[in-house]
Parts: C-alpha cells; structure tokens; sequence
C-alpha cells in the first residue's frame, strides 16, 4: 500500500514501530503539521537524518516509521510538547518540500514484523529489558507489553540501547526478528549476569 503527501519528521534518532517518541515542537513547519495530524487523526513520518542539519535541507535514510500522537500538552514555555508512538514501517519513494520547508513523502507502507513466540535462547534479554523498562518511567507505561514477542524485544532493545543511529537504522531495516535479536546482543553482554563462559 502506497500513500501520498505524508508530512515528514526528520531528526537525528530512529522510531520503531510501537515505541515511543517525545517531542518539543516550535518551528511554525512542525506546528501546523501537529495541528494537521490531530484535527485529521493522522500520521506523521519520522526518518533519520543522513546528512544536513533538522532547521534546513536534508537528505535522509529512506526507510522510516510512520507515527500517531497520542498525548501532548503546552510547556510552560510556550513549546508545544508532543509525545506519539511509532505504527509501521515504510519506504520513501519520493520527497518534495513544501515552501514553509515541510518535507512530503510518498511511502510505500511495509509488511509489518510478524509476531513471533520468543526463543528460548533469548529470554535472558526479555528479562534484562524488564527491568530497564521499569526504570524508564511514564514514557512506557502506556505501551502493552509483549516480553513473550521476539519482534517486539526486539524492537524495545534497539531503541534504548546506546549506539549510533547508523546501527539503529539497520535495526529498523532488519525483517527478522531473530536476526535482530542475534546483531543486539553481543552489544547486550556488558549488562548481563549470565554471560557465556
């Protein structure tokens, strides 16, 4: 399924589908976008910056996650605060700026990760994520949680560990739950009790 004139969210992190993502929106471009989304109950589309700065021209990765706000509120600043959550990937397959500087996609919307029962061999990282979860506070406590789903252990590993968006990306990309479990976690070893002899 393709759709046209997604309004774009570039930034310097990557989204995954049902994680969450808090926002501080003040550009005039991204303020009439959250308008536009809530009075249409739609999505916006969240791609990871490659190269160029988020106030001007910049090129991006072409695989994304579309996103839904489900929460925001004025900042006693004056900045609007949003917070959404990721729903499917997609892949750009064009872009076009508006005059204001919004970026427009036309996605294709990508088959969603399948859920998969978690295998055994991974269940000390269902548990480590657990209890990291527990410490992360309000952010994930609206989000259902699924530590018997490899796809989404999967997914909540990526988004919260500490590594380079590059290698984020390619979390996103990866269309196996199991191979994305297998790429995180050697980078999972330092925080675990139980590590290979």
């Amino acid at each position: 399924m393709t759709l046209s004139a997604v309004p774009l969210f570039p930034l310097n992190t990557v989204l995954f589908p049902d994680g969450p993502l808090p926002l501080r929106v003040f550009e005039p471009r991204y303020l009439d976008m959250v308008s536009r989304c809530l009075r249409e109950d739609s999505d916006f589309g969240v791609v990871l910056i490659v190269s160029g700065k988020d106030t001007g021209q910049v090129e991006t990765s072409s695989v994304g996650t579309l996103a839904r706000i489900f929460d925001w509120y004025q900042g006693s600043d004056g900045i609007l605060g949003i917070t959404a959550r990721g729903t499917r990937q997609f892949r750009l397959h064009g872009v076009s700026r508006q005059p204001d500087g919004l970026y427009l996609g036309d996605v294709e919307l990508l088959p969603e990760l399948p859920r998969q029962a978690l295998p055994e061999e991974f269940r000390p990282l269902a548990t480590l994520l657990g209890s990291v979860i527990d410490d992360l506070g309000r952010l994930y406590d609206a989000i259902e949680r699924r530590y018997d789903d490899a796809a989404w252990v999967g997914c909540r590993l990526a988004e919260i560990l500490p590594m380079p968006p590059a290698d984020k990306q390619r979390c996103l990309e990866l269309s196996d739950p199991v191979e994305l479990l297998k790429f995180l976690r050697p980078m999972l070893r330092p925080f675990r009790r139980d590590r290979p002899q």
